[in-house]
């Protein structure tokens, strides 16, 4: 009975070692989304450049429940660099099928969403070294409403993402 207690231990630990390693990744943090996003809530990330000549990829990461309402997401999304510099866009994010399945990976009620953010069209390199800046708010609209969605039910987290781009 213990050598099997050993053995299962040795497979969930051996489970574990094998689902928590990720090369790629060199930024990835989350924060929490209270019951529901709040259109003034700013997720904000604060990373330090991790080298200046290589190629990255960064990506939104977002986690939501069966509560999310839309077949897509507007976000805002602000890079900060060192100097001072910002870059802001407004971009839009495919979230269902056709059929209102929700995309994105997960076996329960919780989607987990990779949303790219710079790399996909041409390698991304960060220009300058130091602290960098990542600020992620939600701008929805219903159509026809002029007003934005106060309060977004459905998304769970917001993340930041930066991962080494594939040589």
């Amino acid at each position: 009975m213990q050598k099997r207690t050993s053995w299962l231990l040795l497979a969930l630990v051996s489970l574990f070692m094998v689902t928590s390693c990720d090369s790629k990744a060199v930024y990835d943090e989350y924060q929490s989304v209270p019951n529901k996003w709040h259109k003034d809530s700013v997720a904000s990330f604060n990373f330090k450049a991790p080298d200046t000549i290589k190629n990255y990829n960064l990506y939104v990461n977002l986690r939501n429940t069966n509560d999310y309402k839309f077949s897509n997401l507007f976000l805002i999304v602000e890079l900060n660099y060192p100097n001072g510099k910002a870059v802001k866009d407004t971009l839009e994010y495919k979230m269902a099928a056709p059929n209102g399945e929700l995309l994105g990976t997960g076996f329960s009620d919780i989607k987990e969403n990779k949303l790219w953010y710079r790399g996909y069209k041409s390698p991304f390199k960060f220009s300058e070294t130091g602290d960098y800046n990542v600020n992620i708010q939600h701008a929805m609209r219903k159509n026809g409403d002029v007003n934005g969605v106060v309060n977004l039910e459905g998304i769970t987290d917001v993340g930041f993402r930066v991962e080494n781009a594939q040589e």
